[in-house]
């Protein structure tokens, strides 16, 4: 009897464990997902305005790409400009180049912000915790001039 109920505890420890692990599975591959986005953005202003390519990016590092939503950047957000050395604040979006005039007798520096989600559906429906998940990763990358 003892003995039937001590597995049964354990059992469901070692389930609630390979949820856990799943868990952290899904969340560093969207970390992942992220950075290789990110690392395909910072390779020249180009790139760093090529929405389409960055998600494909993303996709390719992420093992179910139909999961994966980019959330950031988009046309409006995701880019952050300053002026080198003195570290000034420029607007600028998609990694606009008109935001260099504003940085006078210096270069603009672009640093690409890639932020994704996906959600996680756990095996084991716990009353109170089921339902999908929603994980997110989020990479910084300064685009290179």
């Amino acid at each position: 009897m003892e003995t039937a109920l001590s597995m049964t505890v354990l059992i469901l420890m070692m389930l609630g464990a390979v949820e856990v692990g799943q868990l952290a599975f899904s969340a560093i591959a969207l970390g992942n997902a992220a950075k290789a986005a990110a690392l395909y953005a910072a390779q020249s202003p180009a790139t760093a305005g090529d929405l389409a390519g960055i998600t494909q990016a993303a996709q390719n590092e992420y093992p179910t790409p139909s999961e994966l939503t980019l959330v950031s950047p988009t046309k409006t957000s995701g880019y952050a400009c300053t002026c080198a050395g003195t570290g000034t604040s420029v607007t600028c979006t998609n990694n606009s180049l008109d935001a260099a005039s504003a940085c006078n007798g210096s270069y603009m520096e672009v640093t690409v912000t890639v932020q994704t989600q996906a959600s996680f559906t756990p095996g084991i429906h716990i009353p109170g915790l089921s339902g999908p998940f929603l994980v997110k990763g989020t990479a910084k990358q300064k685009v290179l001039q």
